[in-house]
C-alpha cells in the first residue's frame, strides 16, 4: 500500500480508534497519529516505523504485522488476546509529533488517565520521553520506569519507535519494550531471525 503526499496530507486531523480489549494488561501509548497511521488506521503504521519489527524481536508478538498496509482484523484480534492495546496522548493526526501544542500533550495526560482508569491495564508504556516530560510536567525524567504509577497501573516511558528517532535501533527498542511486558505479564518468546 502506498500513498501519495496528498493522500496522506488529508487524513490530516483525523484520528484512529484505540485499541483495546478485555484483559489489558500492557497499553503502549503514542504521542499521536502520523498520517499514515490515520491512513491505514493502525497505531504505529509508517513503513519506517519498528514499533512492531521491536514487538516480534522482544517476543512480545509472534508474527509480522504489517507497519505500510496496516493491521487486519485478525492482528487486532491477537495483539487484543495477548493483553496488548494501543492509544494516543493526543488524537489528532499531524505531520510530526513536534506539532502539538504543550497545551494538547497536557489535555492528553488527562485524557489517558481516564483512559487507564476505564481499561485497568497493569502497565502503561508511554513512548517518547520529550512528550511525556511536556504532558506530565516532569522535565528531567529518563526513560525506563517512573516513580508515579497511572491509577493502578505502573508507568513505563519507553522510546520511541519513529524512523525518526534515529539513535534507537530494533534491538535497543525490542530491550526497552520488552522490561514492561513482562512486568505486565506477558510471556516472551523472543523472535530468531
Amino acid at each position: 500500500m502506498g500513498f501519495t503526499k496528498a493522500e496522506l496530507k488529508s487524513y490530516e486531523g483525523a484520528s484512529v480508534p484505540d485499541l483495546v480489549g478485555p484483559g489489558l494488561k500492557l497499553l503502549f501509548v503514542g504521542i499521536n497519529p502520523g498520517l499514515w497511521t490515520a491512513a491505514t488506521q493502525t497505531h504505529f503504521a509508517h513503513p519506517g516505523n519498528r514499533f512492531y519489527p521491536a514487538l516480534r524481536l522482544a517476543g512480545i508478538v509472534d508474527r509480522e504485522i504489517s507497519r505500510a498496509d496496516g493491521m487486519t482484523d485478525d492482528d487486532r484480534a491477537y495483539l487484543i488476546s495477548r493483553g496488548i492495546g494501543n492509544t494516543n496522548l493526543v488524537t489528532r493526526a499531524t505531520v510530526r509529533a513536534d506539532e502539538l501544542s504543550a497545551a494538547e500533550l497536557r489535555a492528553g495526560r488527562l485524557r489517558l488517565e481516564a483512559f487507564v482508569a476505564k481499561h485497568r491495564p497493569a502497565v502503561v508504556a508511554i513512548a517518547g520521553i520529550t512528550a511525556y516530560r511536556t504532558a506530565f510536567g516532569r522535565p528531567k525524567a529518563k526513560l525506563g520506569e517512573q516513580p508515579e504509577a497511572i491509577g493502578d497501573a505502573r508507568l513505563w516511558v519507553v522510546p520511541n519507535p519513529s524512523g525518526l528517532n534515529a539513535h534507537a535501533t530494533i534491538a535497543s527498542l525490542a530491550s526497552a519494550y520488552a522490561e514492561p511486558a513482562r512486568v505486565a505479564g506477558l510471556d516472551l518468546t523472543p523472535s530468531v531471525g
